[in-house]
């Protein structure tokens, strides 16, 4: 066995639905997870829910006078990797798969994508434990060399797996928060689905990190959208996925966006061609969503410190070697 393929990766399912508990290794940072915990958790989860399928039918329009043709359904795809072969897997990365109900078509279930929110172990590590320690010791902010490096060949190793491709015909593509580091200045073009295109100077660490993931990024604001979105995808994001494959995503991040960044998302103002986003500003509305934003921050820590703990001290050598023999190659749509 080569140190290419040393690493086997297992994929489990589990629905996003009003009835969903939080798996034991599931990241408790994640999304969907906080909003699945304490006493409001069921009626989070339901308006959570039809805030998705409502800005999807918005979004959706045509051929759909009453705006009640869609819904979505969402899945958790969970993704264990086993270091050794001793049966002893490391949950490295969680993300959420859309599938779109067509209730004018005999319920007729379309693919939606696969990505859509992107949870990582190993990035709690590298943002709230590796970054945090290198940056106490520098006068002027700089990353660890090579930062990134061992997360993005883990998830690109994972895409190019059987377990991943097995199940999957298309890449992931990730849709998350506009940086509020970065001012982002409108263009001219405009997709009709994924809204007006905004383009920024300079990458942020982010986006330099996902780059190491092999995911390229471009930012477009959605019609009745306030602000942008950043989409990170590996090939063509406009000819590579339908006009309801790219809704499923916006209306399924987006609706976390305001729930969980409503400064941003859910300002009673919209972005103008020279935007930057700050979670300082003021004028926005709140969702009827019960949501902790401070413990969310203290448990990445906590998180990150697990997994230096649990994954990176036990196998930092074998981690090493395969980083260090991993090359990269295109992933190669089904």
């Amino acid at each position: 066995m080569t140190m290419n393929t040393a690493f086997t990766f297992a994929i489990k399912r589990i629905c996003f639905d009003e009835n969903y508990h939080p798996a034991d290794s599931t990241r408790l940072t994640t999304n969907f997870a906080n909003l699945a915990r304490g006493e409001s958790r069921q009626e989070n989860l339901r308006n959570t829910l039809r805030m998705m399928n409502n800005r999807f039918n918005d979004l959706a329009h045509w051929d759909n006078p009453k705006g009640d043709r869609y819904s979505v359904e969402v899945e958790i795809i969970s993704a264990d990797m086993d270091i050794d072969g001793k049966g002893d897997a490391f949950p490295v990365i969680e993300m959420l798969k859309t599938t779109i109900v067509d209730h004018h078509n005999n319920d007729k279930r379309i693919d939606g994508l696969v990505g859509n929110s992107f949870s990582s172990y190993v990035r709690d590590y590298d943002f709230s434990v590796l970054l945090l320690e290198h940056s106490k010791q520098q006068a002027v902010f700089s990353v660890p060399d090579n930062f990134g490096d061992l997360h993005g060949k883990l998830f690109q190793s994972l895409v190019h797996s059987d377990a991943y491709q097995a199940q999957f015909s298309k890449a992931p593509v990730i849709c998350l928060s506009v940086s509020t580091s970065k001012t982002y200045h409108q263009t001219d073009n405009q997709h009709p689905v994924l809204g007006v295109e905004y383009q920024q100077d300079a990458y942020s660490l982010t986006d330099e990190y996902f780059s190491k993931m092999g995911l390229k990024v471009r930012y477009f604001m959605p019609a009745n959208s306030v602000a942008p979105l950043a989409f990170y995808f590996a090939g063509d994001l406009l000819s590579d996925y339908s006009n309801l494959e790219l809704i499923s995503a916006i209306s399924t991040m987006e609706t976390f966006q305001k729930i969980y960044r409503p400064e941003i998302y859910n300002a009673n103002s919209v972005a103008g061609k020279c935007y930057q986003p700050s979670l300082e500003y003021q004028d926005y509305s709140l969702t009827q969503i019960v949501y902790d934003r401070e413990e969310r921050s203290q448990l990445a820590v906590k998180q990150g410190k697990f997994t230096e703990e649990q994954f990176i001290k036990p196998y930092q050598h074998t981690l090493e070697q395969w980083a260090k023999n991993y090359t990269t190659k295109q992933y190669a749509t089904a």
